[in-house]
């Protein structure tokens, strides 16, 4: 591509953003669809059946707004915001953790925590990270392909020198591998680890319909790794710029709040309660400005 049709391509790219997303107006004019960036592949959050509960979320905000629904579907990875709503092809992505750098985000409307999974049948309960049988059960883990990059219990458990237990799941799977992070609970059904150790939302909602009566139990906190966060604020991204947008829909979130809680509730989701002082901080949690 030559120098002037890429820059002909970059105003085609900036003219469609302005024409088509919300404006940065305290209150901006509404177009007639709502544009969603969503993996097609990532239930219980999104697929492209329409059946997570980010999905429904969004339905539930777009009918408030008179708006119709319209997703782009792009597999999440490192550069999904860069290639999405960066580049203006939507609107919103939902399930968005505040104080995210690549967007801004809404107010949060859920917030959430990694948990001990075990089958019930042998009684484990597992209540914290410091309990001593974490060095001898096989403990399934999501991985994310990058050592640099791990989840949060993994860098608790490798600081407290547990390694070689540990069983990782890849939490993006393949292409063709319908709900990728479901392995590390099927591997629990099946006995081949004894306790799983993932992220709430996608504990709660696998271990549903197991083949095994599952226990789950929140982690609050690691006590001798508090820089280690367990528990998430989840907001609504959007651009940095669309303030008035992102202001419209922290009011809708407020408004929703309870419809919200009951779609989470029914998709699994386990809740975590909001530190006192972030709860007061509330309106300026996530933003990125």
């Amino acid at each position: 591509m030559s120098s002037v049709s890429r820059f002909l391509a970059i105003l085609m790219i900036a003219g469609a953003c302005a024409q088509q997303a919300p404006a940065q107006a305290a209150t901006p004019a509404l177009p007639h669809t709502l544009r969603v960036c969503a993996d097609p592949n990532n239930l219980p959050y999104s697929n492209e059946q329409k059946q997570g509960f980010e999905n429904q979320i969004a339905d539930l905000i777009a009918k408030d707004f008179n708006m119709n629904v319209e997703y782009l579907w792009f597999r999440q990875g490192e550069k999904f915001f860069k290639r999405t709503l960066n580049s203006c092809l939507c609107d919103i992505v939902m399930g968005v953790p505040t104080g995210f750098d690549e967007a801004a985000t809404t107010k949060p409307y859920y917030r959430s925590t990694y948990v001990f999974i075990t089958r019930r049948s042998d009684h484990l309960d597992i209540t914290s990270l410091d309990d001593p049988r974490l060095r001898t059960v096989r403990i399934g883990v999501h991985i994310l392909g990058d050592a640099n990059d791990s989840t949060p219990p993994v860098h608790a458990l490798i600081r407290r020198g547990i390694v070689k237990n540990l069983v990782g799941y890849s939490i993006f799977g393949n292409l063709n591998e319908k709900n990728p992070p479901a392995d590390v609970i099927h591997a629990l059904e099946d006995g081949k680890v004894d306790v799983a150790i993932v992220w709430g939302p996608l504990g709660g909602y696998f271990s549903r319909n197991a083949s095994v009566p599952l226990s789950i139990t929140p982690i609050e906190a690691d006590s001798k790794h508090p820089d280690i966060p367990f528990q998430f604020d989840i907001g609504i991204g959007v651009r940095e710029r669309d303030a008035g947008w992102r202001d419209l829909l922290d009011h809708e979130l407020d408004r929703r709040q309870a419809d919200i809680d009951r779609i989470l509730k029914n998709y699994g989701i386990p809740p975590a309660e909001r530190p006192v002082q972030a709860a007061r901080a509330g309106g300026e949690v996530g933003r990125t400005q």
